[in-house]
């Protein structure tokens, strides 16, 4: 089987992640996944509650949208209370030119954003009750669990 078709392939890495770096990066768009863009009746809760979990255990957030106005979005953000470290910016060098964006994961309404959200709530919660992160995001670690024990 492929390797991250595999049940919680995806957690799994994310957690492997957050333990060697103390943090993920995670990409959220804008349009339709935390802000109405063609259905003005449609909600963003869930997404934007879990954005403000995944900044208060440290992750990095950073919002991808084709979204030409910046200057709307960033309001809207700010308005919305999610902490984000930049519109359509790369948060960490990897050391060549790429125009594909660097993220751990991503929350986007066209890019499986119902697998996305589990995992990274699956995260959350593993973070908050099995790890203790301390305000510097430091942690103290327990072991793994590997699929089978999921």
């Amino acid at each position: 089987m492929d390797q991250f078709l595999r049940p919680n392939a995806m957690f799994l890495r994310l957690l492997a992640d957050w333990k060697k770096y103390g943090t993920i990066t995670v990409g959220f768009d804008f349009d339709q996944t935390v802000a109405p863009f063609h259905d003005h009746s449609a909600t963003f809760d869930m997404v934007i509650a879990l954005l403000h979990e995944l900044d208060e255990i440290g992750c990095t957030l950073v919002c991808w949208t084709a979204n030409p106005d910046h200057e709307f979005v960033a309001k809207y953000l700010k308005d919305k209370g999610i902490n984000h470290v930049g519109i359509n910016v790369d948060t960490i060098d990897l050391g060549y030119q790429t125009r594909k964006p660097f993220y751990s994961a991503l929350l986007d309404d066209r890019a499986g954003l119902d697998s996305v959200y589990r995992d990274l709530s699956l995260l959350v919660w593993y973070v908050k009750t099995h790890l203790k992160v301390n305000h510097d995001n430091s942690t103290h670690t327990t072991s793994i669990p590997s699929d089978k024990s999921l």
